[in-house]
């Protein structure tokens, strides 16, 4: 017997005042509606400072939400993986910093040009309450600025899943397009390739409505060597009420088969 799961990308928009009627304090409760309405079963959130994680830990009360801050005391912005607790059993869960000391908190690319912010991922590995065998849950954000430094970053995330070897879901913001290079190292990977589950969503980053249309950029994504129902996959709708958005992001959206190992 199979399990489909809901498994979301969620880039929350960090709390700043410039962002004026968008700042996170008038989104919150349009982000909790948007995952009370698609009830995701596991999530990856993006831009989640020590604040709102703190608020999310709070207020989903059905998820365990793993994950630490990117800085090199461990706070700051985090990229934590949310799960239901009534379904899965936590059996480790590891932050990796995406740099060449990847053990090293605060470490980054500072060679290839990354901006000043380290940049991290989140593993989770998971078991189904149903299902025999375990799965592994990635996580990531990687760097806005240079394309070298996502690239590297691209290639460390494969290399850690393929050292895993076994059944994978890795959810982010790759600042890039499908068309990149570094999507291709994960897509594309000799040794251990991933699908997009997402691949047929469209546009997932419009700036708070600056980008409409064909202009919204897909920098979002749900990887996977699991089968997915591609008809299902999505970004949840904005309708903006009153003129502010739940992010600057859509949520994207896939559902993954999950198999009996066997």
């Amino acid at each position: 017997m199979s399990v489909k799961l809901k498994v979301m990308s969620f880039n929350l928009r960090m709390n700043t005042q410039k962002d004026g009627i968008n700042a996170f304090p008038n989104r919150k409760e349009r982000i909790l509606d948007v995952i009370a309405r698609e009830s995701p079963d596991i999530i990856g959130f993006q831009e989640v400072t020590d604040e709102i994680r703190l608020w999310l830990r709070e207020k989903l009360q059905d998820y365990i939400i793993v994950g630490c801050g990117r800085m090199a005391d461990l706070h700051g912005e985090s990229v934590p993986i949310a799960y239901k607790k009534d379904i899965f059993e936590l059996l480790k869960y590891e932050v990796h910093w995406l740099s060449p000391t990847p053990n090293i908190p605060g470490s980054r690319f500072e060679n290839l040009g990354q901006s000043r912010w380290p940049r991290i991922f989140t593993a989770a590995y998971l078991k189904h309450n149903d299902k025999s065998g375990i799965f592994l849950v990635c996580n990531a954000h990687t760097d806005h600025l240079s394309a070298a430094a996502r690239l590297k970053s691209g290639e460390q995330i494969a290399n850690y899943i393929s050292a895993f070897g076994g059944r994978v879901i890795l959810t982010g913001d790759f600042n890039a397009p499908p068309d990149a290079e570094e999507i291709k190292v994960i897509t594309q990977n000799k040794k251990f390739p991933l699908k997009d589950a997402t691949a047929g969503i469209g546009g997932t980053y419009h700036g708070f409505g600056e980008l409409s249309g064909d202009k919204k950029t897909k920098i979002d994504y749900i990887f996977t060597n699991f089968e997915y129902v591609a008809a299902e996959s999505h970004t949840v709708p904005d309708p903006h009420e009153g003129g502010v958005w739940y992010s600057d992001h859509h949520a994207a959206v896939s559902s993954i088969i999950i198999m009996e190992e066997g």
